[in-house]
């Protein structure tokens, strides 16, 4: 139904931006994994999200134009390079003290959070206004 597509679009802008606050969350939590399973520092991870279009619903008379949201494609690893970091302490250091540590900068991190924090935010804002028209619709029709 028409009516509900905008409250859909926005679910999966709520959805989106979970999957992106998790991840960050794991990027925090592992930014100082110098050995994961696989012997090797923690890379960076990224979510990528792509536009949810239905094809099959595009029309002039469409204000959505068949968009149904966002949806996610996936995680990526992020290819900029890791740090090198002197601690010849660091049972993971190599001949000459230096550790390969994860390219995790946490700045960075707390500021994409931020980002998707507002996001989120502002998604169930728009909820919250589709509901509220929603229910100020049913009330004119007693």
């Amino acid at each position: 139904m028409k009516a509900f597509d905008s409250i859909r679009i926005s679910a999966s802008g709520l959805s989106a931006e979970r999957l992106r606050m998790d991840t960050i969350s794991s990027n925090i939590a592992n930014a100082n994994t110098t050995r994961g399973e696989n012997g090797q520092p923690y890379i960076r991870k990224i979510a990528v999200f792509q536009e949810n279009l239905d094809t099959a619903m595009q029309s002039p008379d469409d204000p959505t134009g068949g968009m149904l949201g966002v949806k996610a494609v996936g995680l990526v690893d992020d290819k900029s390079p890791l740090r090198q970091e002197y601690d010849p302490t660091n049972p993971d250091a190599n001949k000459d003290g230096y550790v390969t540590m994860p390219n995790v900068n946490i700045l960075n991190e707390m500021a994409d959070m931020i980002s998707a924090t507002r996001s989120y935010e502002a998604n169930v804002n728009a909820l919250t206004a589709e509901k509220s028209m929603f229910s100020k619709a049913l009330e004119i029709g007693k």
